[in-house]
């Protein structure tokens, strides 16, 4: 399938030999059994930040790395290898174009990606590396083989091939024909309702920002096929423009849209074909599906969202936890609905989880770019805003757009099954129990009703409010805290790690300088100490408490032989520790979990 990325480790068995199936075309490679990485021909996605990081030249294109492409666009063509397989070993890649349509004269040439350039996906980045590259700028409608023979030493040689399929844009209302309703999945009266359908038109008009207006700068991205560099027609924005001798208004207005010409109107704002590339073929071939690009991974987002300082959030989504997310849980049908992007999609669409590879947390996981989200009107895209319902049955409905992280981040047990698990690998809450935390739910709790902080309902939007502050582009932490890299702290080279307390002041007031702050003394030793420094000697003399007796824990050993009592606080000493935050998320709460499993434990010796 086209646009599909994998990054499973295969079994030790099954290491040597692969076959894979592109649109029809074969491709085999053989290589010793050390190897578990598949290879790979894959188009490399290259976004404005990348070009500025590794200082390519400015008239380097943007890629969305879209196996389907406007004539005269390019294609970073890539060949990826098991990064275990030594750098010495690689003996380079043989290339060829073994198909193309008549009367093309394309060929491969150089890549002017240098060796600086990094694999695009960070993910990716840990298990491949790069064995070649090559760049192909298709010149006539039709298909491309690309074929390549790498050889890596005693680790053997590989044949890949892979399929591309160039041609011209069609515009939005070649794409309503089938798309609106009747022949096709209906999509175009959803993404009517977004910002991308409309904000070309809108700044245009003079109605996005004030004093700020549509030009060749902005247009890559807010337009269809809109390319400077390209000397064959793709049927775009800028070839039709040109054509028409139109040019953009010095000044943004009320109806400067509908001034422009029908069959540039067809052309202008954020389409289908800006994610999923040229659609003359998929339209003139009876819809099909190997005539079009339907991407899984960041590059349709970060070809126009990857452009610090504007549209950061490529670059920020690089410096997550959510762009390595770890690959352990791949290939198990109950883990992958929040460990990987697909399976996500697929357990928020009620779908049965059959894709159980690897696939990093990424754009598409979080976001619904068609606007088919619920409610339609949602802000952002976000992929659901219904209810998240947590282990104990605790329906969460008024968190905000923070509703969508809760779908993940909570202890998918309840407290109330934790007997019944001891010594199992699995006891206890799961390693992200935030949502339980701040909603104040799903501990023990002794039969006492334990009080619970405010932070759920006066921190806007829950999770995002605090994860996803907006950072200055003059802030040191730009780029490495907030927004979508959901990070609160960061380390500032050569000093100790900041905390982002912006969200903290609005509230608790401009002397919070750090999340450790003083409030109150918790441990009751008359010494009022910073929260999370008094919630860790909590958690230390509990754990203290536990077999074995003594010493505070890192771990917990839980065998068969624990008491009852026993489990109970280890479940509330693992809720607390794997919530992460040391008190932060609900102070109130965590505390009374950990001094009534102390106060138990001790009535129970």
């Amino acid at each position: 399938m086209m646009g599909v990325r994998t990054n499973r480790r295969l079994p030790g068995a099954l290491a040597g030999i692969f076959a894979v199936a592109l649109m029809g075309v074969a491709a085999t490679a053989t290589l010793s059994a050390q190897t578990v990485m598949a290879p790979r021909l894959v188009v490399r996605a290259l976004t404005p930040d990348d070009i500025a990081i590794y200082k390519l030249p400015s008239t380097t294109q943007v890629s969305g790395g879209l196996e389907t492409v406007g004539l005269g666009e390019p294609l970073y063509l890539e060949v990826q290898i098991d990064i275990s397989i030594p750098a010495s070993q690689i003996a380079g890649v043989i290339w060829s174009i073994t198909d193309k349509p008549s009367g093309s004269t394309a060929s491969l040439t150089a890549s002017p990606l240098g060796s600086n350039v990094p694999i695009a996906e960070p993910s990716d980045r840990l298990a491949y590396q790069v064995a070649g590259r090559q760049l192909l700028r298709p010149d006539v409608h039709g298909m491309y083989v690309v074929s390549a023979v790498v050889t890596a030493g005693s680790s053997g040689t590989a044949s890949l091939a892979q399929t591309f399929i160039a041609g011209t844009y069609v515009g939005i209302a070649a794409c309503s024909k089938c798309h609106s309703g009747g022949l096709a999945t209906v999509m175009v009266p959803s993404w009517q309702t977004t910002a991308h359908a409309s904000i070309f038109t809108s700044v245009i008009n003079g109605t996005a920002i004030a004093g700020y207006t549509e030009s060749a700068e902005c247009a890559p991205c807010h337009t269809v096929g809109y390319d400077p560099n390209s000397t064959v027609n793709n049927g775009g924005f800028l070839s039709l423009a040109t054509q028409l001798n139109w040019a953009f208004p010095a000044t943004g207005q009320p109806g400067n849209f509908a001034a422009m010409p029908a069959s540039l109107q067809n052309l202008a704002n954020i389409q289908c074909e800006n994610c999923h590339g040229a659609g003359s073929e998929h339209a003139n071939y009876g819809g099909a599906l190997n005539a079009i690009s339907v991407q899984t991974n960041t590059g349709g987002c970060n070809q126009c969202h990857d452009d610090p300082p504007y549209h950061p959030q490529g670059a920020e989504w690089n410096n997550s936890v959510h762009a390595v997310t770890t690959t352990d849980p791949a290939g198990n049908a109950t883990c992958v609905g929040c460990h990987t992007g697909t399976g996500f999609i697929a357990r928020m669409s009620g779908q049965t989880i059959t894709d159980t590879s690897y696939h990093p947390i990424d754009c598409y996981t979080c976001h619904e770019p068609h606007g088919l989200t619920t409610p339609t009107t949602a802000t952002h895209l976000i992929r659901n805003m219904q209810s998240a319902t947590l282990a104990d049955g605790t329906k969460v409905t008024t968190a905000g757009e923070g509703i969508l992280c809760m779908q993940c981040h909570q202890s998918r047990l309840a407290a109330s099954a934790v007997p019944s698990t001891a010594g199992s690998a699995h006891f206890g809450p799961h390693e992200g129990p935030q949502a339980d935390m701040l909603m104040g739910t799903n501990g023990f709790t002794y039969g006492q009703s334990i009080p619970s902080s405010a932070h759920q309902y006066v921190v806007t939007n829950t999770c995002i409010g605090c994860h996803m502050q907006t950072v200055a582009s003059t802030d040191p932490a730009f780029l490495n805290a907030g927004d979508h890299t959901f990070s609160t702290t960061y380390s500032p080279t050569g000093k100790p790690a900041e905390d982002l307390v912006a969200a903290c002041q609005a509230c608790h007031g401009p002397e919070v300088t750090t999340f450790n702050f003083p409030l109150f003394d918790y441990v009751g030793n008359g010494n009022i100490q910073g929260v999370q420094t008094e919630m860790q000697e909590l958690l230390d003399e509990l754990s203290a408490m536990l077999p074995p007796n003594n010493s505070p824990k890192t771990s917990l050993s839980i065998d068969s032989t624990w008491t009852t009592p026993q489990l109970e606080a280890a479940y509330n000493w693992l809720f607390v520790t794997n919530d992460g935050s040391k008190g932060i998320h609900n102070m109130a709460y965590a505390v009374g979990l950990i001094k009534g499993s102390i106060a138990n434990l001790q009535a129970n010796k």
